[in-house]
């Protein structure tokens, strides 16, 4: 069923903003299948879908997003979906209709055991993760997760089993100069060549380490500047990402900015703000490696596989920061093997589709 699935859900193109098709096609699967369907709007993009299955024992969340990037140049696969041996090609191959093909089939699998042989599910697919996440958003505010004791993401992980993520913030610097007559740069302040050596010594700033997800990072994204036609600039602006681990937050952020500003004996003024976003900044999470969900993963996918997962912690951000931090519940991320995510050509092993819906049948009915 997941190897249908992931061709089907590949064939159907949904890059941000244009996830209406497929949420369609979600709803209409669930609903063929008997299993009462909910979908939640989420304004200028496709619906979030949300399904239940009532059972015994905790209530667990799985999740998924439907959309994707749009094609980039350099495809000499078909980004609608082709084979070749245990390679499936295709645009969101894996990130992430690999993962919501395993999920989803598992889902349906699930439906078809009495309720005292399963856990209270929740299948989700969301719009928006690789914008702006407005999807799990509207999911999170919608209170419709209100009492989930745990959330299962399938992002592409490699089977490795993902315990938290850096969280990130973006950045935007204005540096304020003197205008002057090109001739005499002397006399002005150029804004430009100010930005240009701060960006170039963010690199000197101490980051703080976390145990599990390491150090931050600085990357400028952006600079821009311009003269008014034979003068110094006296404006330039730069787009700046930090990503962050547990004890630093914006006001950190911003007091170490100003403070290399300081530092370097910059001659023009600054200003230090939060680039305007439709949701909310996405923080970083970790959930304890001991815990009884970790353990009762270990288990399974010993008694499944012969051991135990490799432990891994994500570099950047996604979905699962939310689930972590707004909605407050522990967040496993836990997804199929493939490469060349965001680029030309991507794809994700067949084999490792079916492995990881085999172990999300298991690892739930092993809740019970």
């Amino acid at each position: 069923m997941e190897v249908k699935l992931l061709k089907e859900l590949v064939s159907i193109e949904s890059p941000t903003g244009s996830e209406g098709e497929i949420s369609a096609f979600i709803q209409d699967l669930l609903v063929g299948e008997g299993i009462p369907v909910e979908t939640l709007p989420v304004e200028g993009f496709g619906d979030d879908i949300i399904a239940r299955l009532p059972g015994r024992g905790p209530t667990v969340v799985l999740n998924g997003h439907m959309d994707t990037v749009r094609a980039s140049e350099g495809w000499n696969r078909d980004p609608l979906g082709e084979f070749e041996g245990d390679r499936f090609y295709g645009l969101g191959s894996a990130d992430m209709k690999g993962g919501l093909a395993a999920i989803l089939g598992a889902f349906i699998e699930l439906s078809r055991f009495p309720l005292e042989k399963r856990p209270n599910v929740i299948f989700t697919a969301v719009s928006d993760e690789e914008g702006y996440s407005r999807g799990a958003w509207e999911l999170i505010q919608s209170g419709k997760l209100e009492g989930t004791d745990l959330v299962l993401v399938a992002e592409p992980t490699g089977e490795s089993l993902m315990l938290g993520a850096r969280g990130r913030l973006v950045v935007m610097v204005r540096a304020i100069g003197k205008r002057a007559h090109a001739a005499r740069p002397y006399l002005g302040v150029n804004a430009i060549e100010e930005l240009g050596a701060f960006v170039g010594s963010l690199g000197r700033i101490r980051l703080r380490k976390h145990g599990q997800l390491g150090r931050g990072s600085y990357c400028t994204l952006h600079i821009g500047g311009s003269a008014d036609g034979l003068s110094v600039p006296d404006e330039a602006m730069a787009i700046i990402d930090r990503h962050i681990v547990p004890g630093e937050d914006w006001e950190k952020v911003r007091g170490e900015l100003l403070a290399l500003w300081e530092k370097l004996g910059l001659r023009g003024n600054v200003e230090i703000s939060r680039f305007e976003r439709p949701t909310p900044e996405m923080l970083p999470y970790t959930v304890r490696r001991n815990s009884h969900f970790v353990n009762l993963f270990r288990s399974v996918h010993r008694a499944l596989f012969g051991g135990d997962p490799e432990i891994t912690y994500g570099r950047s951000v996604g979905d699962f920061n939310y689930f972590g931090t707004y909605l407050g519940r522990p967040t496993l991320v836990y997804g199929p093997i493939g490469g060349n995510w965001h680029s030309a050509d991507e794809w994700v092993s067949v084999s490792s589709v079916k492995r990881v819906k085999k172990f999300y049948l298991s690892y739930l009915r092993a809740m019970i």
